[in-house]
């Protein structure tokens, strides 16, 4: 039996067979990588993940984080299991060689992560907020504040977090009280509230750095009008030692479904007026700085929805192997051996709907890592702009279509283990309650869809699926060089097509009626998600029948069965985007002109 947390050898075909991060090896930054390195790293993070992650996510679970004693209490577990993470180098895996990183893709560090969101995704939440704060940063901050507090972050001795939402304003941002009050000597006062700050207050690390929007009073109002400060919990000195509390206070804790290990805070800003924050970049700019952070995290979030969905489905699939029930229905004679459940069609039918979410799910992340290698080392300006478009245009979906679909492969995963699925005695149950926050986090999916429709395919004069229709093709070309992935490949193009059709239809009406055009957002969204996942399967299924006819035992059996499963998705799951453009298309206002009073 293999690992429960990841197929090993699913994630080295993602890697070099689909996405081929060896050619990434003749760029200057990557040079000194082999494909024996990076799988090293990968092999590392398993062994982390299998020793460190796993072992304490129920007992995480069990054993939530509690506030007394004037401080967070969380499992000794946990520390234990972040400073093995720190200590193989994973904090800084993309930084430079000589600031003590790895120089590893963005592609192999996106693998690694992956393992450690499936083995625990309570614990590695405290270091994926880091390294997005740590990013941000790099990316804004000016010198002096890089000084003062990235090479802590990178180095484990700092943690970060990311503070928006506030009681009154969770998705509409423009609504945030938070005031920040310049100061004579260039800080600022800061005073407000903050909710569902995960990572917000522990002592996994010596200081906890926020990064928090707030309004400078006199700026323009709504969004146009938010800047982004550096919040420490401790203030740091110039040399880097921690000088006083900051005035940044732990309201309570918020008890969760699922993610217990995660501590999720309320926090007070400034209520002795003692709070000290610094601005990040120009005022009013926040939320622009703020996107490069929150971008990250809707792709870990995806990412990590796959991943509990992955384990959800081998789970369930070792469970099936080894459970017997039932004979089959052949079988007359009931003194015949029961026989293990998978052997049934309809066990087996659910195994593979969990398959082709969370493979295809997990080919779409690394794609996405994998443009965010491009944008950041491809050798044209060029290439790199479109990189971005790309990247820009899918991390919604990235973002949404997993949390939907990988959370139904944590439902199917329970199905599969029947009454004791829903046991606490079996980790499939809470896989799922974990599971169940992705849709939420990070903006909803009903907030992707907006932003999906509204601003990425219907902005920019539609280059964005232009380009995403170019990188399409070649694929549905290979697989018609295919006899057996031939009709595949047309499906494809078909709906690609249709799809593009429908983007015209709702862009046209929303130009005439803003609400009534993306009033079907989600219908949208899930669409699109589709046909990317199945563009995604028809990318593995080319790989794996030229990879076929060589091979033999376990490998062919390997892929055979990403073609079973690309072969389900294009059967059974393809065919669902017809009527959802259907509904598109006829510009269904049933929703919109439902009135609150009737509900």
């Amino acid at each position: 039996m293999g690992s429960r947390i990841v197929s090993r050898r699913d994630l080295e075909f993602q890697l070099f067979e689909v996405l081929d991060v060896e050619s990434l090896l003749k760029r200057p930054r990557f040079a000194q990588h082999s494909r024996e390195t990076m799988l090293a790293a990968v092999d590392t993070a398993l062994a982390i993940a299998e020793e460190k992650f796993a072992p304490h996510n129920r007992k995480a679970d069990e054993h939530e984080p509690t506030f007394h004693g004037g401080r967070v209490h969380l499992i000794p577990e946990v520390k234990e299991a972040l400073e093995a993470y720190i200590a193989a180098g994973f904090l800084a895996a993309g930084e430079d060689f000589d600031k003590g990183g790895m120089q590893l893709p963005t592609t192999v560090r996106g693998a690694c992560q992956a393992i450690f969101a499936a083995a625990n995704v309570s614990t590695t939440a405290y270091v994926s907020l880091t390294v997005g704060n740590a990013a941000l940063l790099t990316a804004f901050a000016s010198s002096e504040q890089k000084e003062r507090y990235l090479k802590h972050l990178l180095s484990g001795r700092f943690f970060g977090t990311m503070a928006l939402t506030e009681p009154q304003a969770g998705s509409s941002l423009s609504d945030i009280l938070t005031t920040a009050t310049p100061n004579p000597d260039g800080s600022y006062s800061l005073r407000g509230t903050k909710i569902f700050i995960s990572a917000g207050d522990h002592d996994l690390a010596e200081n906890i750095v926020h990064l928090v929007l707030a309004k400078i009073p006199g700026s323009p109002p709504g969004v146009k009008g938010i800047s982004l400060f550096i919040v420490p919990k401790y203030r740091v000195n110039a040399d880097g030692t921690l000088g006083p509390a900051n005035d940044v206070t732990l309201a309570g804790l918020f008890h969760k479904m699922g993610y217990r290990g995660t501590v999720s805070t309320q926090l007070s800003f400034g209520e002795k007026g003692e709070c000290r924050a610094e601005l990040v970049g120009q005022p009013n700019q926040g939320l622009t700085y703020m996107f490069h952070m929150m971008n990250g995290a809707r792709i870990g979030v995806g990412l990590g929805a796959v991943m509990i969905g992955y384990t959800s489905y081998l789970h369930a699939l070792d469970y099936a192997r080894e459970r017997p029930q039932g004979r089959p229905l052949s079988a007359k004679d009931p003194l015949r051996p029961q026989v293990p459940i998978v052997q049934h069609a309809d066990v087996r039918r659910m195994l593979l709907a969990c398959k082709s979410y969370v493979e295809g799910g997990l080919a779409l992340c690394l794609y996405a890592a994998r443009l965010d290698d491009e944008l950041d080392t491809a050798t044209s300006p060029d290439a790199r702009r479109e990189a971005e478009l790309l990247l820009s245009l899918l991390t919604p979906l990235v973002k949404a279509w997993p949390s939907q679909y990988c959370l139904l492969a944590s439902d199917l995963a329970i199905q599969v283990y029947g009454g004791y699925g829903y046991t606490r005695e079996y980790p499939v149950e809470q896989f799922y309650r974990d599971n169940r926050l992705n849709p939420i986090h990070e903006g909803t999916n009903g907030i992707q869809a907006l932003d999906l429709l509204g601003r990425k395919a219907l902005g920019g004069g539609g280059k964005a699926l232009e380009l995403l229709v170019r990188a399409i093709w070649p694929d549905i070309e290979a697989a018609g060089r295919e006899e057996t992935l031939r009709a595949f490949g047309a499906e494809l193009g078909q709906a690609t097509e249709r799809l593009i059709a429908t983007t015209r239809r709702l862009g046209e009406a929303a130009m005439r009626d803003v609400e009534r055009g993306l009033a079907n957002a989600s219908v949208y969204l899930e669409a699109m998600g589709h046909v990317m996942v199945a563009w995604m399967w028809l990318r593995q299924a080319v790989a794996a029948t030229r990879a076929l006819g060589s091979a033999g035992g376990a490998d062919a059996d390997f892929y055979r069965g990403k073609l079973a499963a690309c072969r389900y998705f294009f059967r059974w799951e393809l065919p669902r985007i017809g009527p959802q453009l259907a509904l598109l298309d006829s510009l269904d206002s049933t929703c919109l002109e439902t009135q609150p009073a009737w509900l």
